[in-house]
């Protein structure tokens, strides 16, 4: 890593037209192009980049690129060697800002940046050691690994001095963990058959598929008339005997229609019901989570770890659901994993996407190994779309992901593939307007 230096940041509007066959809808999100802020980090070391991104859903994609483009400042010019030694140092610089964090702070749009620029920093950070992400992390030193985490505002719920000693105390095992995982994956669950959009025979078809293939969880979108989702409720159901079931509403019921709707669908037996309501909306899922007795999952658009934090403190949640780019990249996604486990609630990340199941096995592989140290109801989410893009795409057998091997955030996505749909320049969409 000696003698690393950023020379220059390219930055790419991805758009992928899965609108024009219902892949990724739900009941608020009716017609999603899977798309992504895309963040090259060039160096003075030939063959050596930092590849990051952040998740979008297609307009609004122009709004992040220009973001990570004033933020990307803060990297050029840097040694690679000068991040890493203070990494909060360096994350702090791009959320505090004392004009541009006026747009957020550590929020929308600007923290959606933030998060792909500190992705490829990792990226590259990985890369330069020559081992993926999950491995260089697992690696880490106590100290190291704290110094990446910004404790302002969870200090509260979570000294540092706490989470040094939760880190110590559950190194013990690593190397077992670790063969485990090796020799059986990550434990994952399918969205794959249950889009909004897609038609009931779909459904069932994909549900007999899923099986074939040996995925143990599946997940329906709801948020349609009672009557449609009771019905493709009680269809996967059947199809899928006694395997669990998760459901996503994805923000679309207010508190009280939630607590009505959860409750009518819970003779599906579901296994937790997601983003019932705002996800901004604390108490209101604490509520629904108390009066319906289902499990309540929720955190792919919680904003920052202090929502988090109060969303644990409040038992508002029952499965932790991080997003390794609605957060601040990496370094929020530690914060968040040591909050879950002092409080003992299991992190299942969001993925799907683009990018985000790439992005997210490092993360749960690194959870298992050093910090919450255990698989107890826990598994990562999966879509099967958009993986061939990747040098190094998500690989699964028997609904488990298998342990990445190669060096970096497997973020790198082929250079083919930039050509064909960077928007609106891409052959694609010249082709396709």
């Amino acid at each position: 890593m000696h003698n690393i230096q950023i020379t220059g940041a390219r930055l790419l509007d991805l758009r992928f037209p899965t609108s024009r066959e219902s892949i990724g809808s739900d009941a608020v999100n009716k017609d999603p192009d899977y798309s992504a802020a895309y963040c090259i980090l060039d160096t003075n070391q030939a063959g050596l980049h930092g590849y990051g991104l952040t998740f979008t859903l297609g307009r609004g994609t122009e709004l992040c690129v220009e973001a990570l483009r004033y933020l990307s400042r803060f990297a050029v010019g840097r040694s690679l060697e000068e991040i890493t030694a203070d990494f909060n140092a360096f994350s702090n610089l791009l959320t505090g800002d004392t004009q541009f964090r006026w747009l957020g702070p550590e929020k929308g749009v600007i923290h959606l940046a933030t998060a792909a620029l500190l992705n490829a920093v990792w990226d590259l950070y990985a890369r330069a050691e020559g081992v993926p992400l999950w491995q260089l992390l697992a690696g880490m030193p106590v100290e190291q690994l704290l110094n990446a985490v910004d404790f302002r505002y969870i200090s509260d719920a979570l000294p540092r001095e706490e989470a040094g000693e939760l880190l110590r105390a559950r190194a013990a095992g690593m190397e077992q963990r670790l063969e485990r995982l090796r020799a059986t994956g990550y434990p994952a669950y399918t969205t794959s058959v249950g889009w909004f959009g897609f038609s009931d025979e779909k459904i069932a078809a994909l549900c007999d598929q899923a099986l074939a293939e040996g995925w143990e969880y599946f997940k329906l979108k709801v948020g349609g008339e009672p009557a449609s989702d009771l019905r493709r409720a009680r269809l996967v159901r059947q199809k899928i005997g006694g395997r669990k079931l998760m459901m996503d509403a994805n923000q679309k019921w207010d508190v009280c229609e939630a607590i009505e709707r959860t409750r009518a669908l819970a003779e599906a037996d579901p296994w937790w019901m997601e983003e019932p309501t705002s996800p901004d909306d604390i108490l209101g899922h604490a509520r629904i989570r108390r009066e319906t007795g289902v499990r309540i999952a929720t955190g792919e658009h919680c904003q920052n770890r202090v929502m988090f934090k109060q969303l644990l403190q409040a038992g508002a949640i029952d499965v932790c659901q991080i997003d390794s780019c609605r957060l601040g990249g990496v370094n929020e996604n530690i914060a968040v994993l040591l909050l879950a486990a002092k409080f003992g609630v299991p992190v299942c990340p969001h993925a799907g996407g683009v990018g985000l199941c790439e992005y997210v096995q490092h993360l749960s592989v690194f959870d298992y190994l050093r910090v919450s140290a255990s698989l107890d109801d826990r598994v990562i989410e999966y879509v099967g779309h958009l993986h061939e893009h990747f040098t190094d795409p998500v690989r699964i057998r028997n609904g488990h992901y298998l342990l990445p091997e190669k060096p970096g955030y497997s973020a790198e996505i082929y250079p083919e593939t930039l050509a064909t749909y960077n928007y609106p320049q891409g052959t694609y969409w010249r082709l396709n307007p």
